[in-house]
């Protein structure tokens, strides 16, 4: 199932993406997407329903795709080819910094460039989405507590990250830094969610081109890894690392302006598209 969420900021209405590209109205069954919702008794609910008999919603703005996130987590320097490009060296194990989850928004809103930012830059990422409590799980097992996937993109000011000392949180967690969706894509929709293409363009021009197949620690790996340190609760993202052709890579580097326009996508979990705008 590709689930959704669309309305204005604040009054999204829960959604599924029929299989004629329909957008199907949930509100009649489900308070949102999150929470209850994506367990896997509330996932099979939603399956069970006829898309046919639910009301068509016509299209509008579209939501970030799971509501009431508690936690936004993300990994850095995932992919080798990504570490080789920043000259970084793969870690020994995850590293795990946190998105603020205010910097939540739709995969199509604006993306405000922060007052005194000249380095906010794009990654393409390949979200996870929590659907059942997780706590010491197995690699093994660990599949069985992921709802589904989704895109991310992490958008990051390199200056307030690295150049401003302390950890990554304040380059990453910026207002619109963190647009996920526009699906809620299942996880029996992705059964391989370690061959995924994934690409990104700023302006047209292609700057990423990648798989996630190139990931350092997989899906699997990570969910079992951090439910070492934290529960994962329903709703909970894990943004997964990025491949390589962000701007900070490049040489010279390249970041984003007012106006510059970004678009992504993952194989089989959708597309976003987002102008940057200056903080005003």
């Amino acid at each position: 199932m590709k689930l959704m969420r669309v309305g204005e900021a604040g009054s999204e209405k829960p959604a599924l993406l029929d299989a004629d590209g329909k957008i199907r109205d949930l509100s009649g069954h489900v308070a949102d997407i999150g929470g209850e919702a994506i367990t896997p008794s509330g996932l099979a609910r939603i399956a069970a329903i006829d898309p046919k008999s639910l009301p068509e919603i016509a299209p509008g703005r579209i939501g970030a795709c799971v509501a009431g996130t508690g936690k936004f987590i993300c990994i850095g320097l995932n992919y080798s080819d990504h570490a080789a490009e920043t000259g970084a060296t793969v870690p020994p194990e995850p590293i795990i910094f946190m998105k603020a989850t205010s910097a939540i928004v739709g995969p199509n809103d604006d993306v405000i460039i922060p007052r005194g930012s000249e380095k906010t830059d794009w990654e393409v990422e390949l979200g996870v989405v929590i659907g059942k409590t997780a706590k010491y799980v197995t690699e093994a097992e660990a599949l069985d507590y992921v709802a589904g996937y989704c895109v991310s993109n992490d958008v990051s000011e390199r200056a307030f990250q690295t150049e401003r000392s302390g950890q990554w949180t304040k380059g990453k967690s910026c207002d619109t830094f963190g647009p996920i969706g526009p699906w809620l894509v299942t996880k029996d929709e992705i059964p391989q969610p370690q061959n995924l293409g994934m690409w990104l363009t700023v302006n047209g021009q292609k700057m990423q081109n990648g798989s996630s197949k190139t990931m350092v620690y997989g899906v699997a790996f990570l969910v079992s890894y951090l439910s070492q340190f934290m529960s994962l609760h329903p709703g909970d993202v894990i943004s997964t690392g990025t491949p390589p052709g962000v701007g900070m890579g490049l040489k010279p580097p390249r970041y984003l302006k007012a106006g510059d326009v970004v678009e992504l996508g993952i194989e089989g979990l959708g597309t976003q598209k987002q102008t940057f705008v200056a903080d005003r």
